[in-house]
């Protein structure tokens, strides 16, 4: 089955620029002016309406501009997601390591968004949340349009619980359970972040699920949703995940390797339907 090419979708943000072509050259510094005149000039930016955007299309604070990435020779992800559930509303997918949730960097087709959509026939499917390529488990998406706003509040009201399992050292000074308060801020290089001074903006409860080997898994609970958090804090805590090639350091590995795969899981999701007020749980099949 054949779907349509998905648009990223962007709002422009407060600028000085005149035309949308300054505007995202502007957003998008890595993307050379050339490619973008090019893309405008095939009829692959366009407005929220599907019109396309000229060279010379004025720009405006807010405006949804939809554009058509292009990736090339993008290699094929060995690896399978599953649909755990499936209804007029909702999907639950159960992703598996290295696999992006939607397009970035050099990947466009072979992500779990681009995949759901070619299997369902759905261009309507967006994730309601996110988590990192290198972590496996739960990813939710709204099915519906008409009824995505209800379950966006969901994660925007902290009105979901998300769990997750992770494999790391041990960690038998400190005092478990244990809730850690941190500011999140980006780091260096610009994929990685860290721990700042300043008013803490995450928090995670951490208990141990399991006292295994060499290693506990943890159970993981995320009340804020910042990047990398749950990697970070278990960093700053002196028990790294397994298998993390950015914290504490950055080891510059950019091979997936199928046997070291981070050890991070997001392993259930459970919130009251805001439409029946029914309980609702979904769990990972995968494991560590």
């Amino acid at each position: 089955m054949n779907a349509e090419p998905i648009a990223s979708r962007l709002q422009l943000p407060p600028g000085p620029w005149t035309t949308v072509l300054e505007a995202l050259c502007a957003r998008f510094p890595a993307v050379d002016a050339a490619q973008w005149r090019s893309r405008m000039a095939a009829g692959r930016v366009l407005d929220a309406a599907g019109r396309a955007l000229g060279l010379d299309a004025p720009y405006r604070l807010g405006l949804e501009v939809r554009y058509f990435r292009e990736v090339a020779h993008e290699a094929p992800l060995p690896f399978d997601e599953r649909v755990l559930h499936a209804d007029a509303h909702l999907l639950v997918a159960d992703k598996p390591p290295f696999l992006p949730v939607t397009p970035s960097g050099p990947y466009l087709e072979h992500t779990l968004l681009r995949r759901l959509v070619r299997r369902f026939d759905n261009p309507d499917l967006v994730p309601l949340h996110r988590i990192d390529r290198a972590t496996s488990g739960l990813v939710l998406f709204s099915v519906n349009p008409t009824s995505r706003g209800a379950y966006q509040a969901l994660f925007r009201e902290r009105r979901i619980h998300k769990t997750y399992l992770a494999l790391a050292a041990p960690l038998p000074a400190l005092a478990l359970p244990h809730v850690h308060r941190s500011r999140i801020v980006a780091g260096e290089p610009f994929f990685r972040m860290r721990e700042a001074d300043g008013e803490p903006n995450s928090e995670t409860r951490v208990a141990v699920d399991a006292v295994l080997d060499d290693h506990w898994r943890y159970r993981l609970t995320p009340v804020t949703g910042r990047k990398h958090q749950l990697r970070v804090h278990m960093a700053a805590l002196g028990a790294p995940i397994r298998n993390d090639a950015l914290y504490p350091d950055c080891t510059g590995t950019t091979t997936d390797d199928p046997l070291r795969p981070l050890k991070l899981l997001a392993h259930r999701l459970e919130f009251d339907d805001p439409f029946t007020g029914e309980p609702r749980c979904f769990e990972s099949l995968l494991s560590l």
